[in-house]
C-alpha cells in the first residue's frame, strides 16, 4: 500500500457529476469520492462537485490537500495506475486563526476496515500535520459509530459533543409556526429584517463579519480552539468557496433600527445541482448586547418560511447544536426539530 496526493479540480466548470468527464475522469479523485459515499451516515450527503470544492479548500478558508491510500487489491471503487483507492485522508490547515490546527477528515472503504489502512493513513495525516507546524488534530465521528471506536482506540479523546436535529418541511406545524413567530416579535421591537440569496451585497460585507464573529461565542467545550477573526475578505472567500461547491444561501439578518448597528444572523443553505430534498441551517447567532429579545427566534422562523417559499422541493432542514447551548436547542425544539444523531468532535495533541 502507498500513498499518493489528490491534485484538486482548478476548472470550476468540471467539477459538476454532469460535466463531460464527471467523476471518472478524475480517478483518485473520484475513488476517494466513492469511499467517502459509501461511509456516509443518513442525512444530507456531499454532491461531487461540493466534495471537489471541500479539496480546493476549506469553508473558512482553510488550505487543503487530500491524499489516497492504494494497493493491488481487487475491491468496489477505482483503480489508479492498476491500483485501488482504499482509503484516503482530507486535510484543512487554518490560515487566519488556529495555525496551531489542523482538520482532519479520514476515510476506509468499508470493505477494507481492520486491515490497518485505517491506522496507516492516520500516521500519514500526523506526519502530514506535524510537517505544517500544528499541534492538535481534530476530526468528527458519529457517536456511536466505527469512526469513534476507531478514534478512541487511536488515542484521541471527545473534546465536543453535537446533536444533528431534522425538521421535516412536510410535516411541520406551519400554522403554529406563525403563532410563535407572532409572539417572538413583541419582544423584539425596535429591530428590523433584511435578507438575500447568494452572495453578500458589497455595502453589508461588513456588517457580516462583523456578525460572522458573534460566532466565537458558541460553546466548543475542550476543544483547543482559538476565536475566528472575520473581515469582509474572508466572508467573501467563504461565499466563492460555497459557490464552487454548488451551494446556495438564504440570509437574514436583523438590524438594530435606532443605531443602525446589526444585531443578529441566521443562514440556510441549499445543495443547487442536488438537493436530494435536504437543506441545512448554517449559522445563526444574535450579538451580546441585542440577547434577551427572542431576535434568534425571530430571525430562523422568518427565514425558513421564506426558504420554504424560495425552494418548494426541500423536505427536511438539519442543523447541529451544540449540548453546551441550551438556549439553541430550545429554539430548534419550540420549532419542532427532532434528535436525528449525535456526534463527537475529538482531539489529539501531535
Amino acid at each position: 500500500m502507498h500513498m499518493k496526493r489528490v491534485a484538486p479540480i482548478e476548472n470550476d466548470a468540471d467539477q459538476g457529476e454532469d460535466a463531460p468527464d464527471g467523476p471518472a475522469g478524475h480517478s483518485p479523485l473520484a475513488g476517494l469520492y466513492g469511499i467517502a459515499r459509501a461511509c456516509d451516515h443518513p442525512g444530507p450527503a456531499m454532491s461531487w462537485r461540493h466534495f471537489t470544492a471541500s479539496v480546493r479548500s476549506g469553508s473558512g478558508g482553510e488550505r487543503a490537500e487530500a491524499w489516497v491510500a492504494c494497493d493491488g487489491s481487487q475491491i468496489t471503487g477505482r483503480q489508479v495506475g492498476g491500483d485501488q483507492v482504499v482509503g484516503g485522508h482530507i486535510l484543512h490547515f487554518p490560515q487566519d486563526d488556529n495555525t496551531h490546527l489542523a482538520l482532519l477528515r479520514l476515510m476506509t472503504h468499508p470493505g477494507r476496515r481492520r486491515e490497518g489502512i485505517g491506522v496507516a493513513l492516520l500516521d500519514h495525516a500526523i506526519a502530514r500535520a506535524r510537517d505544517e507546524g500544528r499541534r492538535v488534530l481534530i476530526a468528527e465521528a458519529v457517536a456511536d459509530g466505527p469512526g469513534a471506536a476507531f478514534a478512541k482506540a487511536r488515542g484521541f479523546s471527545p473534546a465536543s459533543t453535537e446533536t444533528r436535529l431534522v425538521l421535516d418541511l412536510r410535516t411541520a406545524d406551519w400554522s403554529g409556526l406563525e403563532l410563535l413567530r407572532a409572539r417572538a416579535v413583541r419582544h423584539a421591537t425596535g429591530y428590523s429584517l433584511e435578507r438575500w440569496a447568494g452572495p453578500t451585497p458589497d455595502d453589508l460585507l461588513g456588517d457580516m463579519a462583523c456578525l460572522a464573529e458573534g460566532m466565537n461565542d458558541e460553546p466548543l467545550g475542550d476543544l483547543a480552539m482559538e476565536d475566528q477573526r472575520w473581515t469582509a475578505d474572508r466572508v467573501r472567500a467563504r461565499e466563492e468557496m460555497l459557490a464552487r461547491a454548488g451551494q446556495r444561501t438564504y440570509t437574514m439578518i436583523a438590524r438594530h433600527t435606532a443605531s443602525g448597528e446589526p444585531a443578529g444572523f441566521t443562514q440556510l443553505v441549499v445543495d443547487a445541482e442536488r438537493p436530494e430534498g435536504w437543506a441545512r441551517q448554517s449559522s445563526t447567532t444574535v450579538l451580546a448586547p441585542h440577547r434577551g429579545r427572542r431576535l434568534g427566534l425571530v430571525l430562523k422562523l422568518a427565514n425558513i418560511t421564506w426558504f420554504r417559499a424560495c425552494e418548494p422541493s426541500a423536505e427536511r432542514v438539519i442543523t447541529w447544536n451544540s449540548v453546551a447551548n441550551p438556549h439553541m436547542l430550545a429554539i430548534n425544539e419550540a420549532m419542532g426539530f427532532e434528535v436525528f444523531d449525535t456526534w463527537h468532535q475529538w482531539q489529539l495533541d501531535i
